[in-house]
C-alpha cells in the first residue's frame, strides 16, 4: 500500500516559534536560537501513525501580521492546519482565530481539521495566555491543543500527532476499518 498523502499549513503570527517547531520535528536536535524570518519553506516527512503511514508536506508558512490577505495557496489542497501562538503573546494568541476563520471562508468550509499549539512554554515566566484560554479556543474552533517548547524539543512531536489524529478522524475514521474486517471473508 502506498503512503497516504498528507499536506500540512503551519499558520501563526511571525516569530511565535513556527519554524523552531518544524526543523525540530523533521531533524532533531535543531534548535536556532538567531531568528530569520521565514519566506516560506516546505519539508516533508515519511510518519506512521496508528500504523497507518502518511507521507507529509509541511508547509512553513511566512508568519503574516495580519492576515487581512489570505495566502489562497494554503486554501487549496491542505489537509490540516497547525495554528501555533506563543504563551508570551497574547497578541499572536488573539491573530489565531483570525486565521482560522480565514482558512474556513477561503475553503468554504465549516470544519478543518486543526491543532491549536501554545509554542516557548520554556519560557513559562513570561506566560501572558493560561493554558486553560488555549484549551478553550482550541474546543471553540473544533480543533486539538497541545502546548510546545520547541526549544527543549518538548511536545514537538506530539503537536504533529494531535494534527494527525485530527486529520484521520476528518479523512480516514477508524470505523471504516472495522466495515472493511468484516467484508474481507469475500475479498480478494
Amino acid at each position: 500500500m502506498s503512503d497516504m498523502k498528507r499536506k500540512v499549513v503551519i499558520m501563526g503570527s511571525p516569530s511565535v516559534g513556527k519554524t523552531s517547531l518544524t526543523q525540530q520535528y523533521i531533524a532533531p536536535p535543531t534548535y536556532n536560537t538567531a531568528y530569520y524570518p521565514t519566506i516560506e519553506d516546505t519539508s516533508h516527512k515519511t510518519v506512521t501513525h496508528n500504523g497507518v503511514q502518511y507521507e507529509c508536506e509541511i508547509i512553513d508558512s511566512a508568519g503574516l501580521e495580519e492576515y487581512s490577505l489570505f495566502p489562497g495557496k494554503y486554501g487549496i489542497g491542505v489537509h490540516g492546519y497547525m495554528l501555533v501562538y506563543s504563551i508570551t503573546s497574547r497578541q499572536s494568541f488573539e491573530m489565531v482565530p483570525i486565521i482560522h476563520d480565514k482558512i474556513l471562508d477561503y475553503a468554504g468550509l465549516e470544519k478543518v481539521p486543526c491543532v491549536v499549539v501554545g509554542q516557548k512554554t520554556d519560557l513559562g515566566e513570561e506566560r501572558a495566555v493560561t493554558t486553560a484560554e488555549g484549551e478553550a479556543l482550541a474546543k471553540k474552533l473544533k480543533a486539538g491543543f497541545i502546548e510546545s517548547s520547541a526549544k527543549d524539543n518538548k511536545n514537538v512531536v506530539k503537536a504533529f500527532d494531535v494534527l494527525l489524529a485530527e486529520m484521520q478522524k476528518e479523512y480516514n475514521p477508524a470505523p471504516e476499518k472495522k466495515k472493511s474486517s468484516w467484508w474481507s471473508w469475500g475479498a480478494k
